[in-house]
């Protein structure tokens, strides 16, 4: 579809298909040529970037702190707390954040409060605010599901190399650095890669839910590009381009990023 002037009028799907006129590259050539293409491509890399440091090293860390909790009562309050908004649809979290966002929203009168700001600062009408909010709103919703693979892979770990490490003098800390974080590695290294693939996957929801007319010079992405001129726009075909070329980016990344991996430390997904 990304290759013919896709026109649903024609009839059905396929003869509206093989009906269709082949343009080539020419639906591509017309994205790349555009106006928005670098608006678009900086939106979606910046807070792709921002959300993979974010959203990366924080469910390392929160898993390498519960391991360390000795409570197993408040260890499994902490996990349940930090699980459940992975379950929450981005139609109540997009809410949620509005709501603490608003003028006279929680966050704008703690900081009134504190004495940071005078003035109520309006974060969803301001897209410079933009990249930092959708990148916290993502990490707080995936850590505490993310931090579950971590906290398997330390699970496994020999409990006799931590005995080891504390005849040899080795506090928590140093068994943290010393004995979980190596042997965490491959573990890491996957899912870095894994992470890397999906830079070009921003998601929908949270951009189209968080993004109004206000702040679209930082909120429109490549997801929610293609759907407003696929969906709304009945540009199908070129919605189809966009997304063809959104995939064959990430699995080249894929390749890159495994093929550093595997030169590197031997640790790679093939």
């Amino acid at each position: 579809m990304a290759f013919v002037d896709f026109q649903p009028t024609l009839g059905n799907f396929w003869s509206s298909f093989f009906g269709s006129e082949f343009v080539g590259f020419e639906w591509f050539s017309y994205f790349f040529n555009g106006s928005d293409f670098k608006m678009i491509m900086r939106n979606t890399l910046v807070s792709s970037v921002l959300t993979l440091l974010l959203g990366f090293i924080v469910p390392i860390l929160l898993a390498l702190a519960l391991n360390e909790v000795r409570s197993q009562a408040f260890k499994r309050i902490v996990q349940t707390a930090s699980y459940m908004p992975y379950f929450i649809s981005w139609v109540i979290a997009a809410n949620i954040f509005v709501a603490l966002l608003a003028s006279e929203g929680a966050v704008n009168e703690l900081l009134q409060l504190v004495g940071l700001t005078k003035e109520s600062i309006p974060f969803l009408q301001e897209g410079k605010y933009f990249w930092g909010i959708v990148s916290g709103a993502n990490t707080w919703k995936e850590m505490g599901y993310n931090s579950i693979i971590y906290l398997a892979a330390i699970s496994s770990i020999n409990p006799d190399l931590y005995e080891a490490a504390k005849v040899d003098g080795a506090g928590r800390i140093r068994q943290m650095t010393s004995v979980t974080l190596p042997l965490l590695r491959p573990t890491i290294v996957i899912l870095l890669i894994l992470s890397v693939g999906n830079l070009m996957n921003t998601g929908f929801d949270q951009y189209y839910l968080l993004g109004n007319s206000l702040n679209r010079e930082y909120s429109d992405v490549l997801d929610t590009y293609s759907f407003r001129y696929g969906l709304q726009n009945s540009m199908f075909s070129y919605a189809a381009a966009v997304g063809l070329f959104k995939s064959a980016v990430a699995f080249l990344m894929v390749l890159a990023v495994n093929s550093i991996a595997r030169r590197m430390n031997s640790n790679s997904l093939f």
